[in-house]
């Protein structure tokens, strides 16, 4: 396993953020990792990274003990922490060389052309850290978490407060490193998660409350209903749409309306025969499946 967790438990005074997590992450596997803020995602990070310690249980990176005094486990860790903390005044090239030395990387200028290359950054690499914008500074921090050629990447919230564009560009490069590396991501953006991971663990109060690839996720049964949203030629009085057997529930939507069954329940045949008795053309039908996030609001609510 690159990443083993066992019952760990972290507090913080009397105040408790992780509550005995246990999960493990294969060689090569990306995996999600979501939760609500406060929910102990960043606490669980810095522990694997070593910069916090576990108040119980044990973690294992790569199979060396995190809670060991050795710090060699560090080697085989990419971070990228949610704050990426940059030397400002520092130019790029400048600053990937000075990373490299803290790690004693043999062809430091050889490697750190490949992670300017390779992050998109050649354009930028003679301009200062602080005169690059917010998608570029990013692509900074993933260079020098990968600089070293570690086994793990670890990113907390790596698309925070990027524009379409600048997301797209680090989600493509976080999907090209995950073909050769562990990769553990912490995101709110659901969008991300289906688009990159091949696993998802969600975490809420400390605790974790589903592990599981995206598509199992959206097909739990979560809410035991069926919902349809329904389009017609014209402008109907909701009391027909109740006539209906098996519908519980009508809302107006802007263009016509969504209905809800108990599961199990197919609305759809029935309301192809209300539109032929009513001389109705249905313009627009669709069950709506579960979405990840309907899955995550579920799972995190209250």
């Amino acid at each position: 396993m690159s990443i083993s967790v066992s019952e760990v438990s972290r507090f913080y005074g009397a105040q408790q953020a992780l509550k005995n997590v246990s999960f493990n992450i294969k060689s090569g596997e990306v995996v999600g990792f979501l939760g609500p803020n406060g929910a102990g995602k960043s606490t669980m990070m810095k522990i694997l990274t070593g910069f916090l310690p576990a108040s119980s249980g044990k973690v294992s990176v790569c199979g060396l003990d995190v809670t060991d005094q050795d710090i060699s486990f560090r080697h085989k860790i990419g971070y990228l922490p949610e704050h990426n903390p940059l030397y400002l005044d520092m130019y790029v090239s400048e600053y990937l060389h000075f990373i490299g030395a803290v790690y004693k990387i043999k062809n430091i200028r050889k490697r750190v052309d490949e992670m300017i290359e390779s992050t998109g950054l050649e354009p930028e690499r003679h301009k200062k850290i602080g005169a690059l914008s917010k998608g570029y500074r990013q692509r900074v921090g993933l260079a020098q978490a990968l600089l070293p050629d570690p086994e793990v990447l670890i990113l907390d919230e790596p698309t925070t407060g990027l524009d379409p564009n600048q997301i797209s560009g680090v989600r493509n490069l976080i999907k090209e490193v995950g073909q050769s590396k562990t990769v553990l991501l912490s995101t709110h953006i659901m969008q991300e998660v289906k688009a990159i991971c091949e696993r998802v663990i969600i975490i809420h109060n400390g605790q974790i409350v589903a592990d599981a690839r995206p598509d199992e996720l959206e097909n739990l049964n979560l809410k035991d209903e069926q919902v349809v949203e329904v389009e017609f030629d014209r402008k109907i009085a909701p009391e027909l749409l109740l006539s209906i057997a098996g519908i519980e529930n009508i809302n107006e939507t802007a263009k016509g309306w969504r209905l809800s069954s108990r599961q199990g329940t197919d609305l759809r045949p029935e309301l192809f025969r209300l539109a032929v008795n009513n001389n109705l053309v249905i313009l627009e039908m669709m069950q709506k499946q579960q979405s990840l996030e309907d899955v995550f609001h579920a799972l995190t609510k209250g």
